[in-house]
């Protein structure tokens, strides 16, 4: 596995910068989920309405727990054996998650990922990251880096890397019931 400039990467981001990166099945489009400007770019860039809500990955719950209401540590374990199946959870969040995060809803579409890349970007940088699959709202997601060069061009830094051997983008449940979204 590539080496990645963590410490460059993480200043683009909160300096508002997008980025491009490998995740279970195609390659995500992401941000950092505290910087305002940098989900309304991401958004416009990929033409997606912003009452949808974002997916946020992070390496461990500590990254996103400042999003959601508190877990027990069998719940924390739950959320990482998910993460292992590519599971994300639309979560119970604090009040003061903003709606550019979550869109309409009252919850947060988490997830712990596993893949090598995603994950060890997440801890590099420090922090949990935005994750939409990298494409324009209704088209197919990229699933190489040359494909992300064409689509985003100099608008999106593209990582390195490959996704994993996932054909469907994550499983989504509602965390209170398990009841399938996607």
């Amino acid at each position: 596995m590539t080496r990645l400039p963590y410490r460059r990467i993480a200043a683009h981001l909160k300096r508002g910068g997008l980025i491009a990166y490998p995740t279970e099945s195609c390659y995500g489009l992401g941000c950092d989920p505290d910087n305002r400007v940098a989900v309304l770019r991401l958004l416009k860039l990929k033409q997606r309405m912003q009452r949808k809500g974002l997916i946020v990955i992070a390496s461990d719950y500590r990254q996103i727990a400042a999003y959601l209401q508190p877990l027990s540590a069998v719940q924390q374990q739950m959320l990482r054996d998910a993460g292992a199946a590519a599971i994300t959870y639309l979560m119970p969040v604090k009040k003061t998650v903003p709606r550019w995060l979550r869109g309409e809803h009252d919850t947060l579409a988490v997830r712990l990922t596993v893949h090598p890349v995603a994950r060890q970007l997440c801890r590099g940088v420090k922090s949990a990251l935005v994750s939409t699959s990298a494409n324009l709202s209704g088209m197919r997601p990229a699933k190489t880096y040359a494909q992300c060069q064409r689509l985003f061009g100099n608008q999106v830094w593209v990582l390195p890397g490959c996704v994993g051997e996932r054909k469907m983008p994550s499983r989504i449940l509602a965390w209170a019931d398990g009841r399938i979204i996607r």
